[in-house]
């Protein structure tokens, strides 16, 4: 946790840090306004964190945002830190990353296909990979009904079992 506090205080000095925690012994998150994500990011990798190993994306619907989470990892000391900024939910667009981590193309194009985000300067973020005719809203949004999709888009089938004995089923 030692190395961990002066890594946070080194970062306190430099930027506006809105919040941290710490979910576990070799990993720290910070919180931090939107504007300030590309210049954190920049530096981190210039103080050892090479490796962007995940770029995810937590729908926090009451509070009306999305919260983009960057997990950038240093090989040297085995840290990772979790950088994390909101959006509004309504019309979610960020600066892609692409130029300062390539492998962001990727995790950028995962968040637009299943939460909506639009990542500007990532053109390949717009080409659905794993829902190729989708055509409804992000499925990995909070507000999305699985079952009325189903119900829209498939017919209903009844379905008897001859091999497995189902609770209230056929036997």
């Amino acid at each position: 946790m030692n190395s961990m506090n002066s890594i946070y205080e080194n970062l306190k000095s430099k930027f506006n840090i809105l919040g941290v925690d710490y979910p576990d012994d070799m990993q720290m998150a910070i919180d931090l306004d939107e504007k300030d994500i590309h210049t954190v990011i920049v530096y981190l990798k210039s103080i050892g964190y090479t490796q962007l190993s995940m770029l995810t994306c937590v729908d926090w619907i009451k509070e009306g945002v999305f919260q983009l989470v960057y997990i950038v990892f240093n090989w040297d000391n085995g840290i990772h830190i979790l950088v994390r900024t909101k959006l509004d939910r309504e019309n979610p667009k960020f600066r892609t990353i692409v130029e300062i981590y390539p492998g962001a193309q990727f995790y950028e194009r995962d968040v637009h296909e299943f939460f909506g985000v639009e990542f500007e300067g990532n053109e390949i973020s717009y080409k659905n990979l794993f829902l190729e005719l989708w055509d409804d809203m992000p499925p990995m949004r909070k507000d999305f009904d699985p079952q009325k999709y189903s119900d829209e888009k498939y017919a209903a089938r009844e379905y008897k079992s001859k091999f497995i004995s189902e609770v209230g089923g056929e036997k």
